[in-house]
């Protein structure tokens, strides 16, 4: 019994090595794509300096692999990620999630108050009278979605009001469909108040 209780420790012990000998080399082979390009973007731990440009730090793994493929196969449009993406295989899109997943969100407030106030209500309750759902339904209370939906929380107004946008026009199509319904019901003003109040979550 000593001896069998023995074997699977050590069985355990190798495991544990492996994985975390595994999760190394991930974030080596991360760290060395993101110093190559995407850091010229998004900065070194994914904080991105423009709100051109999304935040990724604190990103769902998933989501940011997701649409790693997403523009490589073309099913999210994108000039200036499209030429970034070419040379990436899965593996490397999945290192990338995970070490942007890794690090920590951005946390400041929002800079309208009151129009973040508004989106709070919005992002949380929805608008009965236009149809509009509760973002929170999917997305969460505190807006950081889930392995396939994206971290709202922290990012930039700007970018969250043109990826809305987009979905209003259906010109992004490679997320949920639901997002098109959605997206369409809501005014610009409505669009900027939740970009607001998420950019200070």
């Amino acid at each position: 019994m000593a001896r069998r209780t023995h074997t699977w420790t050590m069985a355990l012990l190798l495991m544990a090595a492996t994985g975390a000998a595994h999760a190394q080399a991930n974030e080596e082979r991360a760290k060395k794509i993101i110093g190559g390009s995407c850091f010229l973007c998004h900065g070194a731990d994914g904080e991105s300096a423009s709100e051109v440009f999304p935040r990724l730090a604190g990103q769902n793994a998933e989501y940011i692999a997701k649409q790693l493929e997403n523009f490589k196969s073309g099913k999210r449009k994108s000039t200036a990620m499209a030429s970034m993406v070419t040379e990436l295989s899965p593996d490397d899109m999945r290192a990338l999630g995970h070490f942007y997943a890794s690090r920590p969100p951005h946390k400041e407030a929002a800079k309208d108050a009151e129009l973040a106030a508004a989106g709070r209500y919005l992002y949380l309750h929805g608008n009965k009278h236009s149809g509009v759902p509760a973002c929170a339904s999917c997305h969460g209370p505190d807006g950081a979605g889930s392995a396939t939906l994206p971290r709202l929380a922290g990012q930039f107004a700007a970018y969250t009001d043109a990826q809305l946008k987009q979905f209003s026009k259906r010109e992004r199509n490679n997320d949920n469909a639901v997002m098109h319904s959605v997206a369409e019901k809501l005014t610009p003003q409505e669009m900027a108040a939740v970009a607001e109040y998420l950019s200070g979550q």
